[in-house]
């Protein structure tokens, strides 16, 4: 599965700061896997309390018009999205990484 091989490269990440007790995480909306399916396969790997926090989508488009999109269709590695204004693909500015900000650690 690819949310298995994500979640396990964040496991490695983490364990590198040692005995991990909590993960704080940055998942932008069009990442390569949905948040909830992201953290529904973490905690079948860890015990870890897990926060997460979604990050909203930035583009700019040739109208003009810079902000969130119209998401029209989202999958895992995919996702088709507007801009609201005009209906045209934007530029995706922000949004599509997952982030560790912070371990805590035992």
């Amino acid at each position: 599965m690819h949310e298995t091989v994500i979640a396990d490269s964040i496991i490695k990440e983490a364990n590198k700061h040692g005995d991990v007790k909590e993960i704080y995480l940055e998942i932008g909306a069009l990442a390569h896997i949905p948040k909830s399916d992201l953290l529904e396969c973490m905690k079948k790997l860890v015990t870890w309390k897990i926060h997460a926090i979604e990050k909203k989508a930035k583009v700019r488009c040739r109208c003009g018009f810079t902000g969130e999109p119209k998401i029209l269709d989202r999958g895992h590695d995919y996702f088709l999205i507007e801009c609201p204004e005009c209906r045209k693909v934007p530029k995706l500015l922000d949004g599509k990484d997952i982030k560790i900000v912070r371990v805590v650690v035992n």
